[in-house]
Parts: structure tokens; C-alpha cells; sequence
């Protein structure tokens, strides 16, 4: 088994790799989708996060308002904090879960956007950065995802810095450009993963 960590800024490109990998043969495990999981209405997550937050950050039919609680925290990074807390012990217990039922020969892509900030490298055998420039990110986040450019600069400053991220990684995949040139870079990458896997299970 050759264990991955993939990560990139947000707006990087970074679940456009991830699902080509999976569409290659790869098993994802996605943490961003894992946490989604964990604070589902009626799961000790959820109870956790209202306890910490308060029943304001609950939608209507009991389930987390995503927007409003990211409001409170991609401002005041001591509140991030007090979330991380919660949700991160819980996302790293189901992502072990997961990759604990994967094959022996299998390439495992931890899908890990903040795997930078939260020192994670040393739990994968390969560091896999997706990149582009701060520019290319914040045009993506509020072109393409229509946030404001104020909530763009938030989100993008409550990440690791570019020049960190990078310093993680054992491959780098530049997505500074369009679309069609992502693809080729990444069954390369990919190839790559496959052979250190069949090596590795040698």
C-alpha cells in the first residue's frame, strides 16, 4: 500500500486530482467529505460543535448552517481552532477506518486540505501539492464559486501560505493554467504512484 496525502489551497484544483486519480484507480479518502460525516444532525460531532458554538449555527431542520458557522470562523482564528478540535480527531479516526479496508497493492490518496497546517505530511509515504497562485485561487473562488472577494481573502488567509505548502512536497502538480493541461499531469503522477505501489508490495 502506498499512502498519499494530497493537498493545495482552496480554489487550487485540488478535487479536480483527486477525482481524476480516483477515476484512475485510486482509493479516496476524501477528509473534507469525512467531516461533512462526523457533524451530521444526531452524531456526537454535531453536539459537539453546538455546545461549542451555540444553536445559532443550526439550520431550521436541525442540520449545520455550513455558511453561517464558516462566517465565525474564517474570521477569528481562535474560533477555527475551537472547530479543529472537534472535527479533526473525528475525521482521523473514520479516515484510519477506511484505509485500514483497503487492498494491500492499493495507491491510498488522502484527499487532506489542510494537511500543511496541521503537520500531517509524516503520516504518508508521498506529499502530492496541487498549486496555483494566490491570484489564480481568489479569481476561481469568486468566479467560479461566487463568493465575495472578502469571504475569498478570508478563506485563502486562514490556509497555510503557498510557499509552505510547497515546502511539504514531493510532487507538485502546477494547476496555474487551464483545465486541459491538468489532466496529462496527473496520469503521469499517477503512473508514478503505481509503480511505487507495486514496488512497495514486492
Amino acid at each position: 500500500m502506498l499512502k498519499v496525502g494530497l493537498t493545495g489551497g482552496i480554489g487550487a484544483g485540488k478535487s479536480e486530482v483527486s477525482r481524476l486519480l480516483a477515476s484512475y484507480g485510486a482509493v479516496l479518502i476524501d477528509a473534507d467529505r469525512i467531516a461533512r460525516e462526523v457533524v451530521e444532525r444526531g452524531t456526537p460531532g454535531l453536539r459537539a460543535v453546538v455546545e461549542a458554538f451555540g444553536p445559532e449555527v443550526l439550520a431550521a431542520d436541525g442540520s449545520l448552517d455550513r455558511p453561517r458557522l464558516g462566517a465565525v470562523v474564517f474570521a477569528d482564528p481562535d474560533r477555527l481552532a475551537v472547530l479543529n478540535g472537534i472535527v479533526h480527531p473525528l475525521v482521523g479516526a473514520r479516515s484510519a477506518e477506511l484505509e485500514a479496508a483497503a487492498d494491500a497493492d492499493s495507491v491510498v490518496v488522502h484527499d487532506v486540505p489542510l494537511l500543511t497546517e496541521n503537520g500531517l505530511a509524516p503520516l504518508y509515504d508521498l506529499v502530492v501539492v496541487v498549486d496555483a497562485s494566490p491570484e489564480t485561487q481568489l479569481d476561481r473562488l469568486v468566479r467560479l464559486r461566487g463568493m465575495t472577494e472578502e469571504d475569498a481573502r478570508a478563506r485563502m488567509a486562514a490556509q497555510s501560505t503557498r510557499e509552505k505548502r510547497l515546502e511539504t512536497a514531493d510532487i507538485v502538480i502546477d494547476n496555474d493554467g487551464p483545465i486541459e493541461a491538468l489532466e496529462p499531469q496527473v496520469r503521469t503522477v499517477w503512473e508514478d504512484l503505481a509503480r511505487r505501489a507495486a514496488a512497495s508490495d514486492a
